[in-house]
């Protein structure tokens, strides 16, 4: 008797504590599938703004390091200043025109100074800006032409004159690309920003008389110039550069020999092509180099 007492309260004991367990089990179980979503709720939101955070135009699996920064050229912090400078003439004598053209005397001249001014905010990268003087001019002799009996055209030419100053102000940027591994040699790629004002002086023959006319004008223009530098000293470097177009307006006012205005023209265009009068030899002063490693 006593032994079944024992046997029955062990077997209530046990039950009981199987109800308990199975009743607690949904709320903690709830409990944990709460906590789980949650968690998986603030992972997806952390990693969607890491995401948003890190997005670019491009995946960057797909972008490829070419490494042009590599090769240093020039330090971040360094100042340059240069001048660069061109001159072309042209005379009737160094071309073929004298087959056609007889007596004729023409002769003309380019001279080209900027001087300039900048500083590397980064590595191979500067910005600056730069000052400039152009005088033109160029002289046409009275002269005759005969293209041949069998064209029937001959006839005369009469004098002209031309004499153009201009001054201009601009800012550039200007990124370089190392060619060795000590900096000496180096390309680079500039863009322009600059404007233009000047006068011009024109002269030309009618009748007997000299008459003159002048003119005012004013030209923007975006510009790109491509060049090559080598360092000759420690802290000065040789450049060439090669002006190959760009974008740009003009505006010129026509004024008759009293001062009054007698026309105005305005244009705007777009080319890239080689300008021989924009070739231009320079030289430039690196201030403040940073020990290159």
């Amino acid at each position: 008797m006593k032994h079944f007492i024992l046997t029955a309260l062990s077997t209530g004991i046990a039950l009981t504590a199987a109800a308990a367990s199975a009743e607690s089990l949904p709320a903690d179980s709830a409990r944990t599938h709460a906590f789980r979503r949650e968690a998986a709720a603030a992972s997806v939101s952390g990693s969607g703004a890491k995401s948003r955070g890190r997005e670019h135009f491009l995946p960057t699996r797909r972008r490829i390091d070419r490494e042009i920064d590599k090769l240093k050229f020039a330090y971040k912090g360094e100042v340059i200043m240069g001048l660069t400078a061109s001159y072309g003439t042209l005379s009737s004598d160094d071309t073929d025109i004298m087959l056609i053209v007889d007596g004729i005397g023409a002769d003309g001249s380019v001279a080209t100074v900027k001087p300039f001014v900048g500083y590397f905010y980064r590595d191979n990268n500067c910005v600056g800006v730069r000052f400039g003087y152009r005088h033109m001019g160029g002289t046409l002799d009275s002269g005759n032409y005969d293209f041949g009996e069998s064209n029937d055209l001959t006839g005369a030419l009469p004098y002209l004159d031309l004499a153009s100053d201009n001054y201009s102000f601009g800012i550039f940027h200007r990124s370089y690309a190392g060619l060795d591994p000590k900096g000496r040699f180096g390309l680079f790629a500039e863009f322009e920003l600059s404007m233009s004002t000047g006068s011009t002086n024109f002269a030309y023959e009618s009748g007997d008389r000299i008459k003159r006319t002048y003119s005012d004008n004013t030209q923007f223009k975006l510009a790109f110039n491509p060049g090559a530098a080598v360092y000759i000293f420690p802290n000065v470097c040789a450049t060439l550069s090669f002006g190959l177009g760009g974008i740009q307006y003009t505006s010129v006012t026509q004024k008759d020999a009293e001062g009054r205005k007698i026309g105005s023209r305005k244009a705007s265009n777009m080319k890239f092509k080689l300008n021989i009068a924009a070739i231009n030899v320079g030289m430039t002063i690196h201030l403040w180099d940073k020990k290159k490693k």
